[in-house]
């Protein structure tokens, strides 16, 4: 029996897992039910070894095959959701208000649970798979608090694999991009403080609402003007807040947003620039303006040699002219990242029916795809230590 045969008779199972975590999402660092049922369910499954609390709610598990090799393989999924108010309107959405699994991760989680309980039963491999299921993957820095936590150190592998679904490609497709295959990215937070009044009265302010404004504005010239047309760059303003009355010019406004990059001298431009301007606004209208930048992901680097392993494993799944590799980079970050710069390995997606994007309130993951990221993932484990 194949391993998608195999894993695809208790897909019904993967189903209800997947529904009940969807149902009760949990922000980064808090899933501690999530991460209770990941634990129970492993230890159900029979694996060798479960820890708890790695990188505050991360769990790992140990599976040793049936052989006596040294070689060890990663295997990582995320588990947090995030804050949005749920609209897909299946029958088990969201039950916590402002929180939803927007962007699949519970399925990464069934999934990786779904190789788990295969690789348990079977254990048709020759060294030790490492189950990561990892917290806080959404801008809260659950990779690094896992590798802070000595994640590596405890639980050492060569080399370590990844997925995300992805519902922009056809069902049963799966693709890899060797190389710098996702931006990294920078978070800022800009504090313009100005001076308030009376809004009858505007003359006597450092109107915040019109310096901030006219910055956000400029923020756009850093790619448009800055930026090299070859070497991607994004600069977004996702956040302005200021004032809380129609008669108030407020003392200050809140800006904020991400920048996401490949190059690292691009990088350091796009925030030299940000600074700068920040400063020769401040020094215009004689204010202060706070600039806070903070790097959240670095660049995914897909190892050549191992991207092909795994887009090999995955045609075993889904057939060779199904899974393929690509020249297209995704200026989304993944913070599995950070784990790419310690060990090597490779990171994929795979295609599933629907079309509501990733981080949509009406977002819907395909059940069907469960099985076959969970058989792609178990596959790469028999591939890269085969029995002799």
């Amino acid at each position: 029996m194949s391993v998608i045969e195999r894993i695809g008779a208790f897909a019904d199972e993967l189903t209800e897992i997947r529904h009940d975590l969807h149902a009760h999402p949990e922000l980064g660092l808090e899933e501690t039910r999530t991460a209770g049922i990941v634990a129970a369910k492993l230890r159900e499954y029979g694996v060798d070894e479960v820890h708890e609390g790695i990188g505050v709610t991360g769990v790992v598990a140990i599976i040793k095959g049936n052989g006596g090799g040294n070689r060890r393989i990663g295997l990582r999924a995320d588990m947090d959701a995030l804050p949005i108010e749920e609209a897909s309107g299946v029958p088990y959405a969201s039950t916590v208000p402002g929180k939803m699994h927007a962007c699949g991760h519970d399925g990464h989680t069934t999934m990786l649970l779904g190789a788990a309980k295969y690789l348990a039963e079977t254990r048709d491999f020759d060294g030790t798979a490492v189950l990561i299921f990892q917290p806080a993957e959404e801008g809260l820095g659950g990779a690094r608090k896992m590798l802070a936590d000595g994640l590596f150190e405890k639980f050492p592998v060569d080399e370590a694999y990844g997925i995300h679904n992805d519902p922009n490609l056809e069902p049963g497709q799966v693709r890899i991009r060797p190389g710098p295959a996702m931006a990294g990215a920078e978070f800022f937070d800009i504090t313009v403080r100005g001076k308030g009044s009376h809004a009858a009265m505007p003359h006597q302010s450092r109107d915040p609402l019109v310096i901030g404004a006219a910055l956000v504005g400029q923020l756009q010239t850093v790619v448009s003007r800055n930026a090299p047309p070859t070497k991607p760059l994004v600069l977004s303003v996702t956040q302005i807040h200021a004032g809380a009355a129609y008669n108030v010019v407020p003392d200050s406004a809140h800006i904020a947003g991400t920048i996401r990059y490949f190059h690292p001298e691009v990088r350091e431009m796009a925030l030299e620039r940000v600074r700068e301007l920040c400063e020769g606004f401040a020094k215009a209208h004689d204010i202060t303006i706070d600039c806070d930048l903070r790097n959240v992901f670095d660049v995914l680097m897909n190892d050549p040699e191992l991207s092909g392993e795994y887009i090999a494993a995955a045609g075993e799944i889904v057939g060779a002219g199904n899974a393929l590799e690509t020249d297209e980079q995704a200026t989304g970050s993944e913070d599995f990242a950070d784990m790419l710069q310690v060990v090597p390995g490779a990171y994929c997606r795979v295609g599933h029916a629907g079309s509501v994007p990733l981080h949509n309130p009406s977002f819907v993951l395909d059940d069907a795809v469960l099985p076959v990221g969970a058989s792609v993932m178990a596959r790469i484990v028999e591939r890269r230590l085969p029995l002799s």
